[in-house]
């Protein structure tokens, strides 16, 4: 108790507001220049970071209702601090003869809100006590399954395995009611008091603002996001075509049409955004297999968690990184404690902004797990190697970065790392013909998902800057749904459904851009890689395990952080500044080629 009551008590001086540092008016009060506002800045948000995530750390490896109230204390704080700052850094917009490295750190800081409140009394704590209205209306959130009803985790889990069309229409629909509807008057409040305070930061509303965080003007960006999809968008649709097909032989016509959209509570996914839980339905004759389980391999070559960890840290330490420090050993949650509730999602933490790194996984000797280990590692290292930038800068490049990062060593789990690191005998290497497999069951999650990711930020882009009023969020929402998707609801929906706030990011308000970004990036990171070690195979199989030039070049862009713009740390790997989707399709190409030839015959397209 006493620990506990001191760390709260340092956390409201440190948060009440420090004066601000500079020279002093003819008055006496303080009139600070804009270096030593950033300076200051940095220092309390720097300071905050570590006890807010020593807290959060504590509330996630020991879930308690004392943990959960200092975990929430510790958070609202730094909400509070990251608002005052933003409007603080909004003051310099004006100011003349700014550095560039000042000028970006300011911009920084102004970013560092995902939803500003204005500076209306009671403004801000209306809109706190809407979004944790909303949050809660989630988290709530309740469906049925033959009449009875049925929580969040669980109808998730049920909309993967179940294949009765009528339970899963009942689910998909119970949930999208139960969930979605009640919270629209809320949002369309929450919209006009965060676009109030987006304006006063200087932006034209909130999705200007979160578009502004990508190093361009938020119309290119925009543009980007188009480009890239226009890139992707064939594959998808051969993808989308063979789907169908399956489905419809499976249900019937009278379930799923042969042509026109997929009916969206079929795909195995509450939000159709993913599809690899209906592998099952789409999977190839005489070529779903690959030949070999990864799990497998480890229990017999007697892995345990600790040790598939140690195997993802030599991927890294063979590419010139240093290995991990002693404490990220002594200090993680590699496997779930047997006396305690802990939150078990996989997820990688910078305590002290240095090298105190860690990851929280319930690791279980599986393939799965074994993937996740090399992409959690991915964050760890991105951030040891950017912690001698100043503190705005201790971030990736931009928000799709950091996933991408762990995303395409992910990706380097293929048949010959396995043979290099021991697991897999080289005698017992598949051929090249149940590649096909491996490639639908990774193009189900990869591919299926990037139309689901650009539309869920052009829907609320649409939102607050008023192209699509309240009165039509959810029709809009239908049509983005069929636009980019091919997808329609199983069943017509009410003219007061709110369908968007049915998926969390909606009422938890995360930005989904980088979601998307990052599924690009991950390949055109790979892909640079595997150009650097010289690969001759298909791309998919390509590893560049122990290629020290690949280390060295992945390291000088990661340790740029955030203090560049993103096309120059793009520029420093793969020597490009444009993100472009044409790796993404050279490893998918066998893939392709496939589907291209299995919907001969069919009219695809939606």
């Amino acid at each position: 108790m006493r620990s506990t009551v001191s760390a709260l008590a340092l956390a409201a001086l440190l948060l009440a507001g420090a004066p601000a540092l500079g020279k002093k008016d003819s008055a006496g009060q303080a009139k600070p220049d804009a270096d030593s506002f950033v300076a200051d800045a940095e220092k309390q948000l720097a300071a905050d970071s570590v006890l807010n995530a020593r807290a959060q750390w504590i509330n996630e490896t020991y879930i308690t209702d004392d943990t959960d109230a200092i975990a929430a204390e510790f958070g609202a704080r730094s909400t509070e601090l990251g608002v005052r700052l933003a409007k603080e850094a909004a003051r310099f917009d004006d100011a003349k003869n700014l550095s560039e490295d000042t000028r970006r750190k300011l911009g920084l800081l102004k970013l560092g809100v995902v939803l500003p409140a204005p500076d209306t009394p009671g403004a801000a704590d209306e809109l706190s006590k809407i979004t944790t209205r909303l949050t809660s209306t989630y988290g709530k959130g309740r469906g049925t399954l033959k009449g009875k009803e049925i929580g969040g985790s669980d109808i998730e889990a049920a909309m993967g395995s179940d294949r009765n069309p009528a339970e899963l229409k009942e689910m998909w629909t119970s949930w999208h009611d139960g969930v979605g509807k009640p919270m629209k008057q809320d949002y369309v409040r929450m919209v006009q008091i965060a676009n109030k305070g987006a304006v006063e930061l200087g932006y034209k509303d909130v999705g200007a603002m979160w578009r502004s965080g990508y190093d361009m003007p938020p119309e290119e960006f925009a543009r980007l996001m188009d480009r890239l999809w226009t890139q992707v968008r064939p594959l998808y649709e051969q993808l989308h075509c063979y789907t169908r097909a399956k489905l419809s032989a499976k249900y019937g016509a009278s379930v799923q049409k042969p042509t026109g959209p997929i009916r969206a509570d079929l795909l195995g996914n509450m939000w159709a955004q993913e599809w690899g839980n209906i592998y099952d339905i789409v999977a190839p004759k005489g070529a779903g297999a690959i030949g070999y389980d990864i799990g497998d391999l480890l229990r017999a070559n007697n892995y345990d968690p600790v040790k598939m960890v140690k195997a993802g840290e030599g991927f890294y330490t063979s590419l010139g990184f240093a290995p991990l420090p002693d404490s990220f050993w002594q200090r993680s949650q590699i496997v779930k404690p047997a006396d305690r509730e802990v939150v078990c999602h996989a997820s990688a933490w910078d305590i002290d902004n240095i090298d105190d790194l860690r990851i929280k996984m319930c690791t279980k000797v599986v393939s799965d797990d074994f993937v996740t280990v090399h992409h959690e590692l991915g964050h760890n290292f991105y951030q040891r190697a950017y912690n001698r930038q100043p503190y705005l800068y201790k971030n990736g490049a931009n928000d799709g970065f950091h996933e991408a990062i762990g995303d395409f060593i992910a990706l380097s789990i293929t048949p010959d790392y396995l043979v290099q690191i021991g697991l897999l005998d080289p005698s017992k290497v598949p051929s090249e013909d149940k590649d096909i497999g491996l490639l639908l069951r990774q193009a189900m999650d990869k591919v299926a998902f990037l139309p689901f990711g650009l539309l869920m930020d052009k829907w609320r882009w649409g939102v607050f800057n008023g192209s699509i009023r309240p009165q039509d969020y959810n029709n809009a929402w239908t049509a983005l749904r069929l636009q980019y998707q091919g997808i329609e609801p199983p069943a017509d929906r009410p003219d007061d459904a709110f369908d968007p706030g049915a998926k969390f990011h909606i009422p938890g308000n995360t930005p989904y851009a980088r979601y998307f970004l990052a599924r690009i990036l991950q390949f055109q990171f790979y892909k640079a890689a595997c150009d650097m070690a010289g690969w001759k195979g298909p791309l998919h199989r390509c590893s560049f395990y122990g290629n020290k030039e690949v280390g060295a070049k992945l390291n000088a862009m990661l340790a740029m952080g955030q203090s560049k713009p993103w096309p120059e740390a793009l520029e420093a790997f793969t020597g490009s500044r444009e993100m472009d989707a044409s790796a993404m399709l050279a490893y998918f190409a066998p893939l392709t080629a496939w589907l291209e030839e299995q919907n001969k015959g069919r009219t695809c397209g939606w």
